[in-house]
């Protein structure tokens, strides 16, 4: 199989995913400032759900030393699998334990941010590798 060189992908993947940490913060903070302590919880809940996923995926997809392309495919797509499978597992979570004190908008949009977050990351990843 052919080997693939990539630069520090891995690193690069976690600092997308702290940056949708710092965005999930942000966005529950301003939430709790403008509607109070169930709308920041519910933010910092929806936010951390995509933040979660990402990790899941950053750790799975970009294992180091790992260069046979076919792995790193296949390791992207499992990576991709289990970060679906998370989101459902805690949104499920979230709605069956805690819906009645969750508050649906900030929930949603802090896990909305997290997607803007990460293709904002990609397109600076992108625009830097000559993309």
């Amino acid at each position: 199989m052919t080997a693939v060189e990539l630069p520090d992908v891995r690193r690069v993947a976690l600092g997308i995913v702290l940056g949708q940490a710092c965005m999930s913060l942000a966005l529950a903070l301003l939430c709790y400032a403008l509607w109070g302590a169930p709308a920041g919880w519910s933010a910092a809940i929806g936010g951390g759900i995509g933040t979660t996923a990402s990790l899941i995926h950053s750790l799975i997809a970009f294992r180091p030393g790992e260069r046979d392309v076919a792995r790193v495919a296949r390791a992207f797509f499992i990576g991709e699998a289990a970060k679906l499978g998370v989101v459902v597992i805690l949104f499920v979570l979230v709605l069956t334990t805690i819906k009645n004190s969750v508050v649906p908008v900030p929930l949603l949009g802090a896990y909305m941010a997290t997607f803007v977050v990460y293709w904002v990351g990609l397109a600076k990843v992108r625009s830097a590798f000559g993309g």
